[in-house]
């Protein structure tokens, strides 16, 4: 199965579609009399179209085991046709679009068995997914491509030459992922000083984002949210809550995590995890949602 640990949870709607096509209008009357021979179509249908949503990951081998929070089937009888529509919706790590459509198809299915002694030449067909939400792919109306960024690595030890960096490498490769290229990218130490002079010419230069990254945990070096918050026009404290929220679901070392984030004049500045795995982690947190900043924030020149 497809690892979806990295992911977040958030509400998933999908709706899909199948059409049962009969060869005679009479089987149509059938359905809308309650006469067909084998009992009540649409709610022998509805019903095992429930059964085949919240048990589609048993028949689907690939498929992830999810909870299901609402299902809904609804029917239009139109000329020869029964269309059926399913939806779906979850609050999980996953979409529901293999669910819904499982549901249409057995939906449909179940239909034909029962249609079947008063019509003969029933056709299947029209199987589509019509629409889906959740998850990142609902945000890509947010990505801004000209965002304009700077990832700034805080180490001693990188700085010094001495350790090979890979937690800022790390933070470029997920920016890629969300249309924003070529950010820039430097090493300081540990240092108040450098800290600062790197906020100065972000600002200078007119970063939209600066992600700090390193010097958020509890060794005596490490200073860069005492450092950075009092720099703060207004802080955000909801972004690294979300951060250490998802990281606490992977390892409880999460709550030692002394990030901070907020903006300093125009500027978003988030602090990471100066480890490769607590900084990937808390950028599969935080994006692309974080970015919805610039869309909606007062002040921001990419939400004008």
């Amino acid at each position: 199965m497809v690892d979806i640990t990295h992911k977040s949870n958030t509400k998933r709607t999908a709706i899909a579609q199948a059409v049962v096509h009969a060869s005679k209008s009479t089987t149509i009357d059938s359905i809308i009399n309650n006469n067909v021979p084998k009992g009540n179509v649409l709610d022998f249908a509805r019903a095992a179209a429930l059964l085949a949503i919240k048990n589609t990951s048993s028949a689907i081998p690939d498929c992830h085991p999810l909870p299901v929070e609402h299902a809904r089937v609804d029917y239009e009888l139109k000329d020869e046709q029964i269309i059926i529509h399913v939806l779906v919706e979850t609050i999980y790590k996953t979409g529901v679009e293999v669910e819904a459509m499982h549901g249409a198809m057995i939906a449909a299915l179940t239909i034909y068995d029962m249609l079947k002694p008063i019509d003969k030449e029933l056709v299947i067909g029209d199987i589509k997914l019509l629409e889906k939400k959740g998850g990142k792919t609902s945000f890509n109306d947010q990505l801004a491509e000209d965002l304009k960024v700077a990832v700034v690595v805080c180490s001693d030890t990188i700085a010094a030459g001495k350790k090979e960096d890979k937690a800022g490498a790390g933070i470029i490769d997920k920016l890629k992922k969300f249309h924003i290229h070529n950010p820039t990218i430097a090493t300081i130490a540990d240092e108040p000083l450098a800290i600062k002079m790197e906020v100065k010419t972000a600002l200078k230069n007119d970063i939209d984002l600066l992600l700090f990254t390193g010097g958020t945990g509890l060794s005596p070096r490490d200073i860069t949210p005492e450092t950075i918050k009092p720099l703060f026009d207004r802080e955000i404290p909801g972004i690294m809550e979300a951060a250490r929220n998802y990281g606490q679901d992977r390892t409880h070392y999460a709550m030692l995590s002394r990030g901070v984030a907020g903006m300093i004049g125009n500027m978003l500045v988030i602090t990471l995890p100066g480890s490769t795995k607590g900084a990937a982690e808390t950028m599969d947190a935080l994006f692309p949602y974080v970015l919805h900043i610039f869309k909606v924030a007062q002040g921001f020149r990419h939400g004008k």
